[in-house]
């Protein structure tokens, strides 16, 4: 029987070794001495450390004394037969991967040590080469991969508290390096971003972080009220009727003392839009259906996923509210430019979708996957296709059939 992962052709091979790999600790037991060397100069070359034993008790003396990541095993050995001696790795070192071979194939047997442990049953003869790339490559993927994770999960466990931007890349250092100087003003600020990339966290982050974060924090969404509400959503609804004094109060007045996030300031209209530069340079807000004024106070905080120079261009929007908005300016990087930082996010987003439990690990061919994906929906698409993975997953590892099928789409047949 020839291993699954061994049959695949080289010509398929991915390149995710090279975004996971460690060196391990190999055991090589085989009483065949061309064997040995053979998978010895392979694993050597690959950059793994290896020991060799030539029967079952030389084996279990060499793991007496140390723990390997890997065994290698022939299944008919001199004095300690394989399958005892993977019952004894399995008792002294659970985590050691104990692959066995066998000249004789046969179903039930590779059953059987499946059944036991074994990470794998390969049939002789096998090419070495081809057995380190990957078989011992997916396992050092793996393990590699475990290790990025644990060192991202003991980031965001010891993240500083209120401080929700999620990563190291430098693009991201410089990001919330200039936050926390923007934030110390009330000059109004344009955040940019692609669509998911966290525009409103910023802006929420913005707020928090600044003197008004004790005032009131109100966000309107401008492309989410049609052109006849917006106005009046906005500055307010004069008295309907003569002698009626109640007036409806907008949002910006709400906000006043705090913050305004116009999420999608680029939908405003451009009646609107005439009305918002006199709010943020004259302090003044103008009541829709009435000439009256009243004086408000807000850090004018805008989103948008446009260029707004284009748009000023195709007068689509006033350049002198252009100038107003972007006194201050955020560029939020697309999450295929820092893609560094997906191993923090995915265990961010682990530990939020699965809280109060360890959480579940995730497979090579998987990561390999989601790092290939281009998200064009940015870290809420990421999420998303987390959050799905941890509830299809039920708590095992998260593998290819648990990512939507887009994503998973874009890994390689021969992925192991």
């Amino acid at each position: 029987m020839m291993s699954e992962r061994l049959a695949k052709s080289k010509s398929r091979t991915r390149s995710t070794s090279s975004r996971h790999s460690v060196a391990l600790d190999i055991l090589v037991v085989d009483d065949d001495e061309a064997l040995r060397l053979s998978l010895s100069f392979a694993l050597t070359d690959a950059g793994h450390k290896v020991t060799d034993a030539t029967d079952g008790e030389e084996a279990i003396a060499l793991i007496a004394e140390r723990i390997f990541d890997v065994a290698i095993v022939d299944v008919r050995l001199p004095r300690v037969d394989g399958l005892t001696l993977l019952r004894r790795i399995r008792s002294k070192s659970p985590n050691t991967s104990v692959i066995l071979m066998t000249a004789f194939a046969a179903v039930p047997d590779a059953v059987a040590s499946l059944r036991e442990g074994a990470y794998d049953y390969v049939t002789k003869p096998f090419d070495a080469e081809e057995f380190s790339l990957r078989v011992i490559g997916h396992i050092a993927e793996h393990r590699a991969l475990r290790q990025e994770l644990e060192e991202a999960r003991k980031l965001v466990a010891s993240r500083e508290a209120g401080s929700p931007i999620i990563g190291h890349t430098p693009a991201m250092v410089e990001l919330t390096d200039r936050i926390n100087t923007v934030a110390q003003s009330d000059a109004p600020v344009l955040i940019h971003g692609e669509s998911g990339t966290g525009k409103d966290l910023v802006a929420h982050t913005l707020h928090a972080r600044g003197p008004r974060k004790n005032a009131p924090f109100v966000a309107v969404s401008v492309s989410a009220f049609p052109e006849s509400i917006i106005e009046s959503e906005l500055f307010g609804q004069a008295a309907a009727a003569p002698g009626v004094i109640r007036k409806r109060e907008g949002r910006i007045k709400a906000a006043s003392g705090g913050t305004l996030l116009l999420d999608a300031i680029d939908a405003l209209p451009l009646a609107a839009q005439a009305k918002l530069v006199r709010v943020i340079e004259g302090g003044v807000i103008e009541f829709l259906g009435s000439n009256s004024t009243e004086s408000v106070n807000v850090r004018l905080l805008s989103t948008t996923r446009y260029d707004l120079k284009e748009l000023v261009a195709k007068g689509k929007f006033r350049e002198d509210l252009y100038f107003a908005v972007g006194v201050l300016d955020l560029d939020i990087p697309p999450l295929r430019e820092r893609r560094a930082d997906m191993p923090l996010l995915l265990a961010h987003f682990l530990r939020r979708y699965y809280p109060r439990r360890v959480p579940p690990g995730i497979a090579p061919r998987a990561w390999s996957a989601l790092m290939d994906y281009p998200f064009p929906g940015n870290v809420r698409e990421f999420a998303h296709a987390i959050e799905r993975a941890v509830v299809l997953a039920h708590g095992s590892e998260i593998d290819l059939e648990h990512l939507p099928a887009n994503i998973a789409g874009t890994a390689t047949p021969a992925s192991p």
